[in-house]
């Protein structure tokens, strides 16, 4: 029994004591007077009674009523119900005056804006009103009492009734309840009242009402469910209401929500305005405030705002309310929708029910409770599994095992669960909870016995409303024990009272009445016996074990029988002995064990084996088996959800090897390094568990009084099954009956269990902890863990803190200097730590823990002296046998920087390699050294996965190719240790991820990285492979990095070409100083060494050489090697002009070639020797020349042959220029200034181009194309590939705007293909200039200029660099994709935009094809001129003329457009220290990727094949040859580069120039042909440039790691063989057959074409016959040439056996062969399944043999062809091969015999030609013939090839096919 109510209080208004606008509460009486000795009166309840301050009011409120609740220290709750009346306020009060300030001052302030009052003046008039409070103060929530009882008292005051309030309220005092048990009590006050009080049948269960129901109309489901979490995962979470009812209710509810745990913060459902800084506090909350204060909660970051009159929940950026797990969330919110709105299931029905009832509020409310806590029954289902009982007697001591539980339900990742059972309010259920023998409810029986049926009510709403509806029957029964309540009787004031004026003020009551109602009733109590109600004890059901939330599989490591066996049978190998079949199967165990199951297996198998006694193993098996614990352990997490270190612990502490008499390792001091031997949490659970373990052990021992042992063993098997806690239970049943010296004795057992743990524990840790070698202090500053302790499991203190403690920690005890005391100070105070924290909680007693910590340092230093003679000992076991280092194969002049550094090559992410997608081996992790030379870095090895086989792996790269390197940390795969590694990447696209060997200390690798650094960035050019090879350079000269970086004007002036004192004319002064292009200024120091000063006078401008001035002898030798370079021969070529001696001018030429640059005066970056239209003067080029960026002013580079437009290429404008001579055309200005004077020599530059072109020569004013059509082009050009493209043409749209917007783009062609050409304007300029958009912005064209703006849109260099960063990304990742397959790999690619740029190239590049190709010049301005205009302006060569489709083609056009043109090679590949931050930028990579693209498209129109672009991209990074360093031609000149290949070309030095490498290459090997070159002439390429239609370059995926990258030939291609077997593919010879390996062969190399393949043979057969065998390329052209001859004469040419020529690498499929009839290109392929096996017969092929007639045979169906005779024949195959029936057709018109697979076949499989038949003869069987058929129905065609076998049906027909065919050779 309770007190109804604890105290009565009155409170009322008074002065606020500092004449303040408010006033405050006064207790003007409260009973009784003196506290409850069980309950003291509580503080602060005037605060309470007007949560919004005491203010007075002008008129008359209503009363109100609500309920506050206070917490008081002890954290039980006060209900505090408040009843508020308003009295008028008497003037005659002394207050008055402070009363009438306050009133002026709040009127004027007005700040609570709560009433407006009236002035001062008509305060007489305007009566003020007091509130005044009847406070109830109980420890019981029974709030409907509360409200009738004080209704009652004011009542009784309001209408005057004649009832005693002292007796009234006495009652009230004196009134007692019992608490619960469903009993039903009527009380009353004395007043003529009667209320019926009923108590809950559960005292456990939460009483909500109807409040539940409430929150929910409020807020709504979404927000409601997140509220929940919040409180769930400890937010601070606030209300805000106007009625402070509704904010009590909706608090209530909450915390009804969140039974069965109970809320252990801050909790106010209403809040004091003068106590809002509480919501400032740290600690979680559920607090209501008054919505009046909203304003004032807007500056808290971190609180959930649930605002119930809005219905809105408001959650801060910064909280991350975690939600409910998955599936969990998902059905929650479907039930909860099906109780709020039950209506929403018949919604959609034809025919609804006439009406549904809908359940009333309360109902509703118990239904909405019932679905919460089915949600908690599911989340902590099993629960009771996971208690450790750590303590029986005397009090149970109960602790949770968070990770197992975790782990077994499958929510290790949640972070809604991990923070719930981190809670205080799940420690608080725990420890109410887990006690085993107590009271149980309906949670008990829930989680219990109704989890199965959940499970499988899961997928049936109906049932689960079923279900929910009888939790809720049980709920509201609990609630209202006894439906049918008599009626409660209470006087009520009447309607309207408050506003009548009451007699009186409410009167003082008189304390000596109450206090002696209430004295009465005391010792009336006294006397009474208490009324004790026996609670029902019995032990707790556990219910079923655990079961996932969600049976999630993991991934690609789902346990298959197959892999648990192969883990099984590798363990009974190591203890069998079987050494050799454990190594195989080692790797799969490894890979098996990544899985839970397999992990499980294999510590059952080795406990197995530890109870068999064979735990003393030999160094192989000891090895073995910490190799698989160690993998085991390396993927549990700090928390050991799964058990498995729980597991391995009592394993590691028996296995152990012998390593001398006396001296026993252990296997732990091999498995240390892992993460969760370091974590207090784990130690913690694997102590409680082993204590529960002995102490249930403890109470299960049979006593000695037990029956004969036949009953014992039964009675053991019984007492086996019971769980801990059904033994827990029993013994708490059974305590109160035991005598005290048995209780003294099991709390002492006890106690000395746990002790004796401790001790155990203590050992444990401190072997797992101190490692093997005490010095190293690695593995204790790897982990600060062991400082970690404070962020234990029940810890408040948060991860971010605990990490900072730990920090912290590690760094006091100073581990950087670890000595080995340090390193045992360290474990002492993780092991103290954690004895403390363990014993404290499982109560031993105080001298026992002083005890312990005594005996710790010792154990400890036990240990360590132990561990010092295992580990001498075992430093001299032999090392495990490592394998050779294998050297790798060097070129010749490159040598080695540093010897092989054992390293593990881990894989790159790349599938293949790792045995992934595609299947194969695993050729990584590999085993091996990496080596440093000169040029490359090399990896070789062999795989560490024995199953592979001897295979060596190579990878490597050049070192001028490393574009990034990092430090990284890695576990080695074999002893899964930590290993610090390099991982190395390369623009070449190989990958080196190394974990270093132990063996190799951490200063080798550094050294390593150095080195590398060294060899990376030279500090000069000079220092790079190319140059230091086979040179005795040295370094002696300055280095150019020492210079000043920002160059003076006069070292900028100096920087002019040796010599050019003497060459200098100087002939024009002008008054401007003249600055040399300032490019250098970029971080870039100048190219050249100090010595090469030139004195220029600084007045004097260099100036530019007069066409008719004599050269002086010096200038001709440079003149006559200018002449040479290649760009010469090239303008020679295109009839661009001639240099004669006497340099004059032909006149009729419209181009000339000007020396004007000769000592690269005017632009450094140009070549010496330049194309300019023939009017114009050298002077002038000079002053064009500042209108552009870099000084490179427009040059011409290319002329087509056709239509005699020009191709011209220059730097961007500078601001003046063009730009401004659109803008301000006609502004007529004063005075010219210099500026305006070069703009016009631009316009008349420009001009002269225009007019140099001979079509616009004409004197006609406009100079525009007018009657232009598409017609005009028709004839030339060809589109992408064998695709019919779907042609739109249509006119509009001008080029500009078709490039510059897409939106404008005339009808794009399928694929990507610019329109037709008729989309240009028919009214064409002469010359369009393609510069960027932005520098051509608010350009207005005149439409009386002759040249147009095409402003197009182009990516920077830096985007370059930034997409190729991420292409390399995707294509090479560094580590395994996290969700393998194509598509992660096609998403990257799409984000590096890599092929987008590609696409952007080909797109520009094909329309300024179209224009030159339509008569118009382009001028091609981008950026500085050097990068994308030269990207650009190649492509447009190489896609209108042929002959850069050729190998020395395409040679010039690097040479010339690349090269000679400046573009910055050096830089851009970041060659030098100076280049090192801008990185590598691979403009030629890209533009190289364009031309296969093309290649693709076009297999017939080059003449090398793809292999060369791939040595060029590769060689252009390497730095191997000096072709590709340096940025100009100038610089390569400076260095004596450019000329030297003469003179040097004698001595027998490796090749300088790649040019020269492939032209030596090319003479031994056809690797760099196509043999499918077959061009048309005047052909004009335009690929599709669609990204659909372009395809990865396999440069970027493809390895070969037999040999490394194929691109260096020497090294490639094995070592040298015999020279017959010299063959360029390295094809063996078809009887040796050869697997392929993906990643790890070269495919081309293994699976050679068929013409190398016959150029091979024929090479053989002629040194055979003694000839000496004459080159491959002589050969093939004397072959190609007589083909042609014969295809000319007869038209009809007998094809030699070489013309069998196979599709390229990539068409290449089986048995497809490609023929070449007299028209080169016609293709015709055909498939032969029994083609023959010798490589003269494989000629066999060519039976279609193309004469001209047969021509039209592919294109004709088999039903039309001519059939002349035809039957069935058996044809015996080719050599080897068996008799087989086909369906053969004699056809007199094409004059062969071809046959069918059977009659219907369409498909020709080969054909016969009768011109090359020289008999038909009778034949003999042969081995395998038909044996039923006549000897003579065989006869044999002999034709100059091959004799042919047949064999007819019978005599009769075999004669018949003789004759057809005799007749057919005598007709022809």
């Amino acid at each position: 029994m309770a007190r109804l109510a604890d105290y009565f209080v009155l409170v009322a208004f008074g002065p606020h004591p500092r004449g303040s606008g408010e006033g405050q509460g006064q207790i003007l009486q409260r009973f009784p007077e003196k506290d409850w000795e069980d309950n003291p009166f509580p503080q602060g309840i005037e605060l309470f009674c007007q949560p919004s301050g005491w203010q007075l009011c002008p008129e008359r409120n209503p009363p109100t009523f609500f309920v506050a609740v206070l917490t008081d220290i002890n954290s039980e709750r006060h209900y505090c119900a408040c009843l508020t009346f308003w009295e008028p306020v008497e003037p005659t009060q002394e207050a008055v005056g402070t009363t009438e300030d306050a009133v002026e001052r709040e009127e004027e302030a007005d700040e609570g804006g709560q009433v407006r009052l009236l002035t001062t003046a008509s305060a007489q008039a305007g009566q003020l009103f007091a509130p005044k409070t009847l406070v109830l103060v109980s420890r019981l929530d029974h709030a409907e009492v509360f409200r009738n009882s004080l209704g009652l008292i004011y009542a009784i005051h309001v209408e005057g009734l004649n009832v005693s309030l002292e007796n009234v309220i006495g009652n009230l005092l004196t009134c007692t309840v019992p608490l619960a048990g469903g009993s039903q009590r009527t009380i009353s006050l004395g007043a003529g009242d009667r209320q019926v009080i009923q108590t809950p049948l559960a005292d456990s269960l939460p009483i909500s009402r109807c409040s539940v129901a409430l929150l929910f109309r409020q807020l709504g489901i979404t927000n409601v469910l997140s509220l929940f979490c919040a409180a769930l995962t400890e937010h601070k979470v606030l209300f805000l209401s106007r009625s402070y009812q509704r904010l009590a209710d909706a608090c209530r509810g909450l915390l009804a929500l969140l039974f069965p745990l109970r809320y252990s913060f801050t909790y106010v459902p209403i809040l004091p305005a003068q106590l809002l800084e509480v919501l400032s506090t740290p600690t979680p909350f559920i607090i209501g405030v008054n919505a009046a204060f909203q304003a004032e909660t807007q500056e808290l970051l971190d609180v959930i705002v649930a605002d119930l009159d809005g219905g809105t929940v408001t959650v801060p950026e910064c909280v991350h309310i975690p939600p409910l797990p998955e599936p969990l969330q998902s059905q929650t919110h479907n039930v909860l929708s099906m109780v709020l709105d039950p209506e929403l299931e018949l919604a959609d029905l034809a025919f609804p029910p006439a009406t549904t009832s809908t359940p009333s509020l309360k109902m509703q409310d118990k239904e909405l409770r019932a679905v919460f806590l089915r949600l908690f029954a599911q989340l902590l289902q099993g629960y009771r599994w996971c208690l450790h009982i750590v303590r029986i007697h005397p009090e149970p001591v109960i602790r949770f095992h968070k990770a197992a539980f975790l782990g077994q339900r499958g929510l290790v990742e949640d972070d809604f669960l991990m923070k719930v059972l981190e809670g205080m309010a799940f420690a608080g259920f725990v420890s109410e909870r887990g006690v085993p023998y107590r009271p149980t409810d309906l949670f008990d029986e829930l989680v219990a016995h109704e989890v199965a049926r959940m499970r499988a009510d899961e997928n049936h709403p109906q049932r689960v409303l079923r279900h929910v509806q009888e939790l809720a029957e049980q709920l509201y029964k609990n609630e209202n024990p006894y439906p049918a309540v008599a009626m409660h009787k209470v006087q009520r004031p009447g309607e309207a009272s408050h506003l009548r004026r009451p007699p009186r003020p409410f009167p003082r009551l008189d304390e000596g009445t109450v206090q002696w109602i209430v004295d009465q009733a005391a010792a009336k109590m006294q006397g009474a016996p208490p009324a004790v109600k026996a609670e029902r004890r019995t032990t707790v059901p556990s219910g079923p074990p655990m079961t996932a939330i969600l049976e999630r599989c993991s991934g690609p490591h789902v346990n298959s029988a197959r892999r648990l066996e192969v883990v099984r049978n590798c363990i009974s190998y190591v203890f069998e002995g079987k050494m050799l079949e454990a190594k195989k199967l080692l790797p799969a165990v490894l890979r098996a064990l990544k899985g839970r199951a397999a992990r499980r297996c294999l510590a059952q198998e080795l406990h197995l084996h530890v109870q068999q006694n064979r735990a003393v193993l030999d160094h192989q098996q000891f090895d073995f088996v910490v190799r698989m614990m160690n993998c085991c352990l390396q993927d549990c997490t700090s928390l050991d959800e799964h058990g498995i270190a729980a597991a391995l612990l009592p394993l590691v502490t028996a296995f152990c090897r012998k390593l001398s008499p006396g001296v026993t390792q252990f296997a732990y001091s091999c498995v240390q390094e892992h993460v969760v031997w370091s974590t207090p949490q784990f130690w913690e659970a694997m102590f409680y568990g082993d204590v529960q373990t002995h102490i249930r052990a403890l109470y299960l021992e049979p006593s000695e009084d037990q029956a004969p042992s036949q009953e014992a063993g039964e009675a053991s098997s019984q007492e086996d099954q019971r769980s801990a806690l059904d033994v827990a239970s029993e013994q708490r049943r059974l305590w109160p009956t035991l005598s005290r010296e048995k209780q003294q004795e099991l709390v002492q057992k006890e106690e000395s269990t746990v002790f004796s743990q401790a001790i155990h524990y203590a050992n444990r840790m401190s072997y797992l902890l101190l490692p093997l070698d005490s010095s190293k202090s690695r593995l204790l500053r790897e982990r600060a863990g062991l400082g970690d302790l404070e962020s234990a499991s029940n810890s408040l203190v948060t991860n971010s803190m605990a990490g900072s403690m730990a920090e912290s920690y590690d760094t006091e005890s100073g581990f950087e200097d670890a000595e080995t005391c340090d390193v045992a100070g360290a474990v002492v105070r993780f092991i103290n730590r954690f004895v403390d924290k363990v014993c404290t909680e499982s109560g031993v007693t105080s001298d026992h823990l002083k005890g312990l910590h005594v005996m710790v340092p010792d154990i400890v230093q036990m240990h360590i002296e132990t561990l010092e003679a295992v580990h001498r000992e075992s430093k001299r076991l032999p090392p495990i046998q490592k394998p050779k280092l294998l050297r790798p194969r060097l070129l010749p002049g490159e040598e080695c920087v540093l010897d092989g550094l054992r390293v593990y090559l881990l894989p790159d992410g790349r599938e293949e390699g790792a045995g992934g997608g595609a299947g194969g081996p695993a050729l990584f992790p590999a085993e091996g050294a990496v080596f440093l030379t000169t040029y490359r870095v090399i990896f070789t090895g062999m795989p560490t996965d024995p199953l592979v086989g001897e295979q060596v792996v190579v990878r490597s790269f050049p070192v001028a190719a490393l574009t990034k390197e990092k430090r990284i940390s890695v576990q080695t795969p074999v002893d899964q240790l930590l290993q610090d590694g390099l991982q190395l990447r390369s623009c070449t696209f190989q990958l080196l991820k190394m974990a270093f060997d132990e063996e190799v200390g951490s200063d080798s690798a550094e050294l390593f990285r150095k080195q590398l650094h060294k060899l990376r960035y030279p500090p000069d050019i000079r220092g790079t492979f190319a140059f230091t090879l086979g040179s005795t350079h040295t370094s002696g000269r300055p280095s150019r990095v020492a210079k000043d970086k920002g160059p003076s004007l006069r070292t900028l002036s100096r920087n002019l070409v040796k010599n050019a004192k003497k060459t200098m004319v100087r002939q024009y002064v002008t008054r401007k100083k003249y600055n040399p292009p300032g490019w250098e200024q970029r971080g870039q120091p100048p190219y050249e060494d100090q010595e090469d000063e030139i004195s220029v006078s600084e007045e004097l401008e260099p100036s530019t050489l007069t066409p008719s001035s004599a050269l002086k002898p010096s200038d001709r030798m440079t003149m006559s090697s200018l002449v040479e370079r290649a760009c010469c021969r090239d303008y020679q070529r295109l009839g661009l002009g001639t240099l004669s001696s006497s340099l004059s001018r032909a006149k009729s030429e419209a181009f000339r070639i000007s020396p004007v640059n000769r000592m690269y005066a005017i632009c450094r970056s140009y070549p010496g020797l330049l194309i300019v239209p023939q009017s114009i003067q050298d002077n002038a080029l000079q002053r064009v020349s500042r209108c552009y960026r870099q000084n490179r002013f427009p040059v011409v580079c290319w002329r087509s042959g056709r239509s005699k437009a020009v191709l011209l290429r220059s730097g961007g404008l500078h601001g003046k220029g063009v730009v401004g001579l659109f803008k301000a055309q006609n502004a007529p200005s004063p005075g010219q200034s210099q500026a305006d004077s070069s703009s016009l020599e631009q316009e008349k530059y420009l001009q002269a181009v225009v007019s140099s072109m001979p079509r616009y020569a004409d004197a006609s004013g406009r100079n525009t194309l007018s009657g232009f059509s598409s017609a005009h082009m028709g004839s030339h050009g060809k589109r992408g590939s064998v695709r019919a493209s779907g042609r739109s043409g249509g006119l509009g749209a001008d080029v500009g705007s078709r490039l510059a917007d897409r939106d404008v783009l005339s009808p794009p062609q399928a694929n990507g293909a610019p329109p037709d050409p008729g989309f240009l304007r028919p009214q064409r300029a002469a010359l369009y200039i393609v510069g960027d958009k932005a520098q051509l912005k608010g350009v207005r064209p005149d439409p009386l200029q002759q040249w147009e703006l095409v402003p197009i849109e182009v990516f920077e260099a830096r985007q370059v660099k930034a997409s190729f960063k991420k292409l390399l990304k995707a294509c090479v990742p560094g580590c395994p994709a996290t969700d393998p397959g194509p598509a992660s790999f096609l998403r990257s690619l799409e984000d590096s935009e890599w092929l987008i740029q590609i696409h952007k190239l080909l797109q520009i590049s094909v329309l300024v094809v179209e224009l030159l190709d339509s008569g118009s010049s382009v001028l091609v301005s981008l950026e500085d001129g050097w990068d994308i205009t030269t990207q650009v302006v190649s492509l447009v060569q190489l896609l209108s003329d042929p002959f850069y489709r050729t190998l020395e083609g395409f040679r010039l056009l690097v040479e010339k457009e690349w090269l000679s043109f400046g573009h910055r090679f050096s830089h851009r590949g970041a060659h030098t220290l100076a280049g090192q931050s801008s990185g590598f930028t691979p403009v030629f990579l890209q533009f190289l990727d364009c031309v296969y693209q093309v290649h693709l498209q076009f297999p017939m129109e080059f003449e090398f094949s793809q292999f060369y672009l791939k040595f060029l991209g590769y060689h252009h990074a390497s730095r191997r040859f000096r072709t590709f360093l340096l940025d100009s031609d100038y610089e390569r000149i400076e260095l004596g580069l450019l000329y030297e290949e003469k003179g040097e070309r004698r001595g027998q030095l490796a090749c300088r120039s790649v040019w020269e490498y492939v032209e030596r290459l090319s003479k031994r090997t056809p690797v760099f042909y196509n043999y499918m070159y077959a061009p048309e002439d005047t052909e004009v390429l335009r690929p599709y440039s669609n990204v659909s239609n372009l395809k990865v370059w396999d440069f970027y995926t493809e390895e070969t790691l037999s040999e490394g990258p194929p691109y260096d030939w020497e090294l490639a291609q094995g070592p040298p063989e015999p020279p017959e077997e010299e063959r360029p593919d390295g094809g063996a010879p078809q009887s040796r057959r050869r697997v392929v390996w993906p990643c790890y062969d070269s495919r081309p190399r293994v699976q050679p074409d068929a013409i190398s393949r016959l150029l091979e043979e024929l090479q053989r057969l002629e040194t055979e016959l003694g000839r000496p065998p004459e080159r491959w390329k002589d050969t093939w052209d004397r072959v190609k040439a007589a083909q042609r001859l014969e295809g000319r004469i007869h038209g009809r040419g007998t094809p030699s056996s070489l013309l069998v020529s196979s599709v390229p690498h990539h068409r290449r499929s089986l048995g497809v062969y490609l023929q070449e009839g007299p028209v080169g290109s016609t293709l015709s392929l055909s498939l032969d399944s029994d083609q023959s096996s010798g490589s003269t017969t494989s000629s066999s092929r060519q039976a279609a043999r193309r004469s001209t007639s047969t021509l039209y045979s592919q294109f004709q169906t088999a039903e039309s062809e001519n059939r002349s005779y035809e039957g069935t024949l058996y044809k015996k195959g080719a050599f080897m091969k068996p008799w087989k029936a086909r369906w053969f057709v004699l056809d007199k018109t094409k004059h062969q015999l071809r046959y069918y697979d059977h009659r219907v076949d369409t498909q020709c499989k080969g054909v016969i030609d009768l011109a090359e038949v020289e008999a038909v003869a009778p034949g003999t069987p042969t081995m395998g013939a038909p044996k039923t058929v006549d000897e003579k129905a065989f006869f044999d065609v002999k034709t100059t090839r091959r004799v042919y076998n047949f064999c007819a049906q019978d005599v009769p027909s075999a004669q018949q096919w003789v004759d057809r065919i005799q007749s057919c050779l005598s007709d022809a």
